[in-house]
């Protein structure tokens, strides 16, 4: 495990954050024509069922699978879409979720002794203060229900990443098809308990390209390639370097939800972006102080 990223890895990151923050396109306009359970569901069944035939399972316990699967499957994208449905904007739920940043390396000091430096601690910091300077410039009518649930979803991402890091240095792309195989079933029950019926049988029935291109894009471009990715480098960093970069997916969130949906970004939007920016940069950049993670599994 090093800590430092190389021009590959950091250009990784960035592509993981860009195809997260375009996703956010895709989740607006598929709540929008079906429940947002049932769309998760989807969403996952495409991931899992048309590989895991071809993928073989990974060198990974059971319980890292099915906690990974259950914790960003049902519980990250599970709330995070209702949240949308609801009425948390798009761009902004692409903001606020970011606090996984924070909620991740507290797990991984907890739970997997991996300690932060100190210019990690400090570039979060700053970045997380860019992150609240937006929500201020954008949130004040926000709701606050689906503000909680997209809370809660980050907590949900921070849990979830912890699997993947115990995990270890498996096959990742066999990783998020199989435990992508734990999300569709308690997803689908939840929705046939919490939504429409109706409305979950005409998403089947009368398919639309919104509803399953959307679907399809979600599966293998942010969840089989982003999630794959973001797993693969923290089987690789320290939890404390590669999370920060999570905090560019609202800049690209943001960004192409003014491109898209023609919002426009004020000047205190586009300081805040700044101030994320600033904050990676010490995150990432500055000088070793410290001494390395020694540990990246639970004993």
């Amino acid at each position: 495990m090093t800590d430092r990223l190389s021009p590959r890895d950091l250009a990784l990151a960035v592509l993981i954050a860009a195809l997260w923050g375009f996703s956010f396109i895709a989740i607006k306009a598929g709540v929008a024509e079906a429940p947002p359970l049932a769309f998760t569901a989807l969403r996952f069944f495409l991931a899992a069922v048309p590989l895991v035939v071809f993928v073989p399972r990974p060198k990974a316990r059971l319980f890292d699978l099915a906690g990974y699967g259950l914790c960003i499957g049902v519980g990250q994208f599970g709330l995070l879409f209702a949240a949308i449905k609801f009425g948390m904007p798009a761009g902004l739920a692409s903001l606020v979720i970011q606090i996984q940043s924070v909620f991740t390396i507290l797990l991984a000091w907890a739970f997997l002794r991996q300690k932060p430096r100190a210019a990690q601690m400090l570039g979060a910091g700053v970045a997380l203060a860019g992150v609240a300077l937006i929500a201020v410039s954008r949130g004040a009518a926000s709701p606050v229900l689906p503000f909680v649930a997209v809370v809660a979803a980050a907590a949900f991402w921070a849990a979830g990443n912890l699997f993947s890091i115990r995990a270890g240095r498996v096959h990742m792309l066999g990783f998020i098809v199989w435990s992508s195989l734990f999300s569709p079933a308690p997803l689908l029950a939840l929705s046939w308990a919490l939504e429409d019926h109706s409305a979950i049988v005409r998403a089947v029935t009368h398919p639309s390209l919104t509803v399953w291109g959307g679907a399809a894009f979600l599966a293998y471009g942010p969840t089989m390639v982003g999630y794959g990715l973001w797993s693969w480098l923290l089987s690789r960093h320290p939890v404390a370097l590669v999370a920060p970069f999570s905090l560019l997916v609202p800049v690209f969130g943001l960004s192409s939800a003014a491109l898209i949906f023609g919002e426009t970004l004020n000047a205190a939007t586009l300081a805040g972006i700044a101030v994320v920016l600033m904050g990676l940069a010490i995150a990432v950049f500055a000088p070793r102080r410290a001494t390395v993670p020694t540990s990246t599994r639970a004993d």
